[in-house]
């Protein structure tokens, strides 16, 4: 199968113009459906915000659920400060020297958005030396800058700005000459891409898969509630994309697809790890296999909650994970290779 990378790539880069961290979703899952309905799938939301797009196959009883994450990373201001700055709670994971110096937006609920910057309160040596400037980074001392003219509390309340309003960070995009995309969120809008991807290959080449496949698009895994309770009844498999982080002790890289064997929740699923291993190996495609120490996934959650079916988690290997990401063009080529094959697979 050769996939339209390019292609890929713009819809990736389309979505992380989106901001969607976990709990303010709607724009960015309503634009996808879009996405698979211009495509000619089916498309159905969940409750909670979730979007399943349905691929008819060959076999309707035994379906594949095949899942991506639309929710990043962010934040949420806790507090106003007296002298007009905001104190904030994280979104999901992360340090909190991972957004220290980087631009952010602040999306009020009635008037529009602000712009920011995330600052360390003892930033300046020149003002504090550096001591202070070397010491802990943490929810008191982490804050953000206002770009408007604010010197008191009610001066950033009358911008409209309240506790609970979201914060975007910056994503910084950037696809290399050398095939690296580097971007704050990779996790998971490369897999929004991935799952678009695979939706356009099939139906424009007329491929009919072995079995319905419904695409899941999931709002909450971030922390920790993604796809809960809300799967299509006939799954029988559930496979979800996600990064897989690159590190010491690991055997993840930024040039394969990595299928998980564990995470801190759960043990996979063998008989679909060893099917979709199998596969990669018959293909010839890049792979490996891994075991992360701190790490979820949309289908570690759903067993978690209840659900029942064979499950596997797969995803582009990539490097600072929750931080300002990278990864290689051919690790998502061959996740689409992977996903692709095991779409045909009977």
């Amino acid at each position: 199968m050769k996939f339209d990378l390019n292609n890929t790539i713009s819809v990736m880069k389309k979505y992380l113009d989106i901001p969607s961290p976990s709990g303010y979703t709607d724009i960015a899952v309503l634009e996808c459906k879009k996405d698979f309905e211009e495509l000619g799938l089916e498309c159905s939301l969940t409750n909670k915000g979730c979007l399943i797009a349905t691929l008819r196959g060959e076999d309707d009883e035994k379906q594949v659920t095949i899942s991506a994450h639309m929710d990043t990373l962010g934040a949420m201001v806790k507090e106003i400060t007296s002298d007009g700055k905001l104190k904030y709670h994280k979104i999901g994971g992360g340090c909190w020297g991972a957004v220290e110096g980087e631009n952010c937006t602040i999306i009020t609920r009635k008037k529009g958005e602000i712009r920011g910057t995330v600052i360390f309160k003892y930033s300046s040596t020149h003002t504090y030396g550096q001591a202070l400037a070397a010491s802990e980074r943490n929810d008191e001392t982490m804050l953000i800058r206002l770009d408007e003219d604010v010197n008191c509390k009610e001066d950033v309340l009358n911008l409209g700005i309240n506790v609970g309003d979201f914060i975007y960070m910056d994503t910084r995009f950037e696809y290399t000459k050398s095939g690296f995309i580097k971007t704050r969120y990779i996790d998971n809008k490369a897999a929004v891409a991935i799952v678009l991807e695979l939706a356009r290959y099939f139906k424009k080449n007329s491929i009919i898969p072995a079995r319905t496949t419904n695409f899941f698009i999931s709002t909450y895994e971030e922390v920790g509630h993604g796809p809960s309770n809300a799967i299509p009844v006939k799954t029988t498999e559930f496979v979800s994309i996600d990064v897989a982080p690159v590190g010491a002790g690991q055997t993840s890289n930024e040039h394969s697809v990595c299928i998980l064997a564990k995470d801190k929740l759960t043990v996979y699923d063998s008989y679909l790890r060893f099917k979709l291993t199998d596969i990669a190996e018959e293909n010839r495609i890049r792979h490996n296999v891994d075991v992360f120490n701190s790490y979820g996934s949309d289908a570690s959650q759903a067993i978690s909650w209840g659900e029942d079916f064979r499950f596997a988690n797969v995803g582009p290997g990539i490097d600072t994970s929750h931080h300002y990401e990278r990864c290689h063009i051919d690790a998502i080529d061959n996740t689409l290779k992977l996903l692709g094959a095991y779409m045909m697979n009977k």
